[in-house]
């Protein structure tokens, strides 16, 4: 997949809702972290394939709030790819660490991130309980703690 181009959104494009809501069903928290982050998008041929936001939490510290693949091309490596270029960016902005959660559900994006080289930091006990209204089932398992990840860059 050597054709993917990712780039930064700026404020005046329009926000890739439906592929955000494929990582995060919550409209409410996207538009919480949206607008205080930046959000990349991955193109292939013009079209949005992948997007991730990444937001400052504290000095030198970043992290990655929504990184979502279009479904048809998921297993393609553009996760992988999304995340590098998080990193890369992170580097450039001159950040220590860079942070990612995911739901202790997440099977597939637990594994990712550790091949990425995140490492399990902590948990989040009752995340999701919390933060959310709805009840989230993925991979026949209840989402109910946040797994935290971090990277040293």
């Amino acid at each position: 997949m050597n054709d993917i181009i990712i780039r930064k959104l700026s404020s005046d494009e329009k926000i890739p809702y439906d592929l955000l809501l494929l990582a995060d069903p919550s409209i409410e928290t996207i538009n919480d972290y949206i607008y205080r982050g930046s959000w990349y998008a991955a193109y292939i041929n013009n079209n949005i394939v992948g997007a991730y936001v990444m937001i400052r939490t504290r000095p030198l510290t970043l992290e990655l709030v929504n990184i979502a693949v279009v479904e048809e091309y998921q297993g393609k490596g553009i996760g992988k790819r999304l995340i590098f270029n998080a990193i890369d960016i992170a580097k450039k902005d001159k950040a220590k660490v860079l942070e990612v959660g995911t739901g202790n559900s997440s099977i597939s994006q637990l594994a990712l991130y550790q091949k990425c080289g995140f490492r399990i930091v902590g948990i989040d006990r009752d995340f999701f309980k919390k933060h959310y209204t709805d009840k989230i089932i993925e991979n026949g398992i209840e989402c109910v703690d946040m797994i935290r990840l971090s990277i040293d860059l």
